[in-house]
């Protein structure tokens, strides 16, 4: 018995010994490990589960304990069938294990990663619950860090998405609606109004008759006010024609249903009068090169364009263009404008992202051949054609009228990492620099424009294009330059099944992390209509937070 005692203490000193080394190394490289700390609106969330990444597709998976107890939402697992259901606020998902699409709100929506079980813990990917919950999620890298706010907590100093962006403070100032200065603050919130195929105003109902046209841009301005809207982006020259009295295009059809024919008053002045009443800035919108939203030239007006200059105008994706590569047609173009600067009061000159068409064939080999004197690779010309345009546009602009803005708003990626080192880290399908010919970069460096409003038109988990990428990378092209940023919304897209867009907090997280950025000035809202029509609550959303 004393033996097996003896014997006993022996085999147990021995696998204590041989235990030790590795119990050492494992102890020192947990104690090396960094774990990832979680924070909501300042304060720590605990974890009895650390939460971990999954590597290659960057996800941070975290316990529901997390989500039901520290973000305080509702939790229901199923174990036989392996789904969470995660409700809070209105809003409800349903994650399933080893499925990639999630359910929210009734829309189907791609995950990166699922549900996974790890020792018996069920792990639900923190970015996609909490941005679907309404929190604006950033992960700090260097900290090991994830860091959430609330739509009701507006933090000093946001942590960086990315470890090599440092923090900025936060610098809100007063918007100077109205004034037309070139300077505006990031108290500019602008929305687009579109006219083209009587989208926002005037509506179809309204189509020749004058006073409810008045009425339903009122009501439009009151309401647009009311969210916190202080300036306007009218199309005034939606497709080669004009919203006001011209000597060198017609009317627009969109105002009377047939085009060349008056609709009894200006409604340009008159909209500039109505925002100014207001205290909101009006900057003129023009299409410049689309001449025509079809190909049938039976219904043009005798001064329309493709009729008085058919050699000017190149087919494309059945719509007439103005062929940018000749010069006499971008100076008409240029002429169009300076019409407006020099008889309106406007704060503004703006235009979109339509210059060369981004699909199908463009047939411009002939001017090519015939003004192609620098011998330019065709990209390089048409772009080139492009820049001469905004140069001497914006030369015009400034010498007739030194107090209005000019400003461009270009597609929301440059040109993707992938075909230039110096893009951004996205994988967009389509680019400003290569699709649309626009070498953005240009415009900025030379101060050709005053502002630059790209269309970041996707939400911070698309990852193709991730909204909180993108806005990091166009803060880096205006720095230092003079040139002002304004960010393209996407409101239209609130409650679509794209990614992100299943709760209007996704908008206001995307308000939120613009504010660390000085160098962005204000954002403008695609379009009118969609902010005015409440998808998902926004217009409650927008004016909460505007007062704050």
């Amino acid at each position: 018995m004393r033996y097996w005692k003896f014997q006993k203490w022996m085999i147990l000193a021995l696998v204590l010994i041989l235990l030790l080394p590795v119990t050492g190394r494992s102890v020192q490289a947990q104690s090396t490990k960094r774990s990832i700390s979680i924070t909501l609106d300042g304060n720590s969330i605990k974890s009895d589960v650390s939460p971990y990444i999954i590597p290659g597709v960057d996800v941070t998976m975290v316990p529901l304990a997390v989500i039901s107890q520290g973000l305080g939402a509702f939790v229901n697992w199923n174990h036989t069938e392996k789904t969470v259901v995660i409700q809070q606020n209105g809003s409800m998902m349903s994650l399933t294990k080893g499925k990639k699409t999630a359910l929210v709100n009734g829309s189907n929506v791609d995950l990166d990663a699922s549900v996974e079980i790890k020792n018996g813990r069920t792990m639900v990917p923190l970015r996609f619950v909490g941005e679907n919950l309404g929190l604006q999620v950033n992960w700090n890298q260097a900290e090991q860090s994830i860091v959430m706010y609330s739509g009701q907590y507006i933090p000093n100093r946001p942590d960086p998405v990315e470890p090599n962006q440092p923090n900025q403070p936060n610098q809100p100032q007063q918007p100077s609606p109205g004034q037309g200065n070139g300077q505006q603050t990031q108290g500019l919130h602008g929305a687009w109004i579109s006219t083209v195929a009587n989208l926002d105003w005037p509506t179809t109902k309204s189509v020749g008759k004058e006073e409810q046209q008045k009425q339903e841009f009122t009501a439009m301005l009151d309401k647009l006010q009311t969210i916190g809207i202080n300036a306007v982006y009218v199309q005034v020259r939606p497709a080669g024609d004009a919203f006001y009295p011209s000597q060198l295009v017609p009317w627009s059809k969109y105002l009377t249903g047939t085009q060349g024919k008056e609709p009894g008053y200006d409604p340009l002045q008159f909209m500039i009068d109505e925002a100014h009443k207001r205290g909101m800035q009006f900057h003129a919108w023009f299409n410049p090169f689309r001449a025509s939203m079809d190909t049938a030239t039976s219904k043009l007006a005798a001064n329309h364009v493709a009729i008085e200059h058919p050699d000017w105008i190149v087919p494309a994706n059945n719509q007439l263009i103005i062929n940018p590569g000749i010069p006499e047609a971008r100076q008409h173009i240029i002429d169009v404008v300076m019409e407006v600067v020099n008889k309106y009061n406007i704060d503004g000159v703006h235009l979109d992202d339509y210059f060369y068409p981004t699909s199908g064939t463009f047939n411009d080999d002939a001017t090519y051949k015939t003004y192609n004197s620098s011998g330019l690779s065709k990209d390089n010309w048409r772009r080139d054609n492009i820049n001469r345009f905004v140069q001497q546009l914006g030369q015009s602009i400034h010498a007739a009228k030194p107090s209005a803005q000019f400003g461009i708003s270009p597609f929301g990626v440059w040109r993707n990492k992938a075909n230039d080192s110096t893009g951004s880290d996205t994988k967009a399908g389509i680019t400003a620099y290569d699709s649309y010919f626009a070498d953005v970069r240009t415009w900025i460096q030379n101060h050709w424009i005053d502002y630059i409003a790209p269309q970041i038109y996707w939400s911070m988990s698309f990852k193709n294009a991730q909204y909180d990428k993108l806005v990091d990378w166009w803060v880096n092209e205006v720095k230092g330059t003079g040139v002002n940023l304004y960010i393209g919304q996407a409101a239209y897209k609130l409650g679509t099944s794209e990614a992100g867009w299943q709760s209007s907090q996704e908008i206001i997280n995307q308000l939120q992390y613009n504010t660390q950025y000085p160098e962005v000035k204000g954002n403008i809202f695609f379009r009118a209509g969609n902010l005015i029509n409440n998808p998902l609550g926004l217009v409650q959303a927008l004016a909460a937070y505007y007062q704050q």
